[in-house]
């Protein structure tokens, strides 16, 4: 997988195979020009215009993938690997899979000795995030489930689970089952009514889940030019918010969910 940078900052990702074409606005790469340069190299389109032959960034992959569906924003990823400390050899559950583009962000966290799990109930998602992980050569790290996760899930003792789903409060027993004691519980939903819903469900003391975190991230990107630095245009201004939470286990006697009283 390689990026081509133009000198007017459009940027393709695609993977380089011996014959093949690149068409772009500028005009046409060869593949075979490209094969074995070293990252950093200045190539020329057809035309005599300038690229930069770049690896591409985890950001970079996720902007870039084939999707049909809102995906997980590269700002809303990274924090969550940071908050839910998930790294090489964790045992990660995600749901819905969706187009994959946290799916791969997880995969390669978890690489070479992790694995991902990764639930989606509608075929077409799972087929396309499946040829997704395939094309970048991260699908080894995953399984694909097709399956409704209010039947549950068949793993137990998870390092880390996330919910990419509508109504999460559905499935927190489902959850709360497959993570390991202080298992890291997330979620991402876009809208307040959502996290209000949510924040009710954790509160009813049925669900062993503490530390509650309710966050929510804005990125303000800037124009990188001497003379006219300022903040961009465009933004991407709310994305969603995200929902943090641990697995209780309760002393005995103590009520899941809440920790134990003085008494006890």
């Amino acid at each position: 997988m390689v990026l081509l940078f133009s000198q007017d900052r459009k940027q393709f990702v695609t993977r380089l195979q011996p014959g093949l074409e690149l068409q772009t606005h500028r005009g046409v790469l060869r593949h075979d020009d490209l094969i074995g340069l070293p990252w950093g190299s200045q190539v020329l389109s057809h035309t005599g215009y300038p690229f930069l032959l770049l690896e591409p960034s985890t950001d970079d992959l996720v902007r870039h993938i084939r999707r049909s569906t809102q995906i997980i924003y590269p700002k809303d990823a990274s924090y969550i690997l940071l908050k839910m400390a998930i790294r090489p050899g964790r045992r990660v559950i995600e749901a819905g899979t969706g187009s994959g583009g946290l799916t791969l962000t997880l995969a390669q966290a978890v690489m070479p000795t992790g694995r991902v799990y990764s639930y989606e109930v509608r075929p077409e998602m799972q087929q396309l995030a499946i040829r997704n992980l395939s094309r970048l050569g991260l699908d080894a790290y995953v399984e694909f489930k097709l399956r409704d996760i209010a039947e549950g899930f068949d793993e137990r003792d998870v390092d880390a689970l996330f919910l990419d789903l509508r109504t999460p409060w559905d499935y927190l027993e489902q959850a709360t089952e497959a993570l390991a004691g202080g298992g890291f519980f997330g979620c991402l939903v876009p809208t307040a009514n959502q996290v209000i819903r949510l924040l009710q469900a954790l509160e009813s003391g049925r669900y062993p889940l503490g530390m509650v975190e309710v966050e929510e991230l804005l990125l303000r990107p800037y124009k990188a030019v001497a003379e006219r630095f300022r903040p961009q245009d465009r933004i991407v201004g709310h994305t969603g918010y995200l929902i943090f939470a641990r697995k209780v286990v309760p002393l005995a006697g103590g009520r899941a969910g809440e920790p134990p009283s003085d008494e006890e």
